[in-house]
């Protein structure tokens, strides 16, 4: 990977991760409490609960991407930033630019 390859990389880690807080927070707020006094209109409380329980599930999701986002981050300045940590070869880079958090070819993932 050559050196604007890797300037490219860090600047969409960090949009990422931009976009990552925002929809983290708006998922946080919408899997608060649902109180039982709270009036809900048409949807019924198992129709609310449901959707709380998906929208918990898409947090945890988002904040693993999050983390491995940042760990990508960390690592961005080393040497082996772009290399599978299986077999030593370089990521190919529009794998790196899909997902900037890996650290295996796709040869090494399955």
């Amino acid at each position: 990977m050559n050196e604007k390859e890797r300037v490219q990389i860090i600047d969409l880690i960090g949009r990422k991760l931009e976009l990552l807080t925002a929809e983290i927070l708006e998922l946080e707020e919408l899997t608060k409490p649902i109180p039982l006094d709270a009036s809900i209109g048409r949807i019924s409380r198992m129709d609310a609960i449901n959707n709380k329980t998906i929208n918990e599930a898409s947090l945890r999701d988002k904040k693993k991407v999050f983390q491995r986002l940042e760990r990508a981050l960390e690592r961005s300045g080393s040497k082996d930033f772009g290399i599978c940590q299986k077999c030593g070869k370089e990521i190919p880079f529009g794998r790196l630019e899909y997902m900037p958090h890996t650290t295996r070819c796709v040869n090494c993932v399955g």
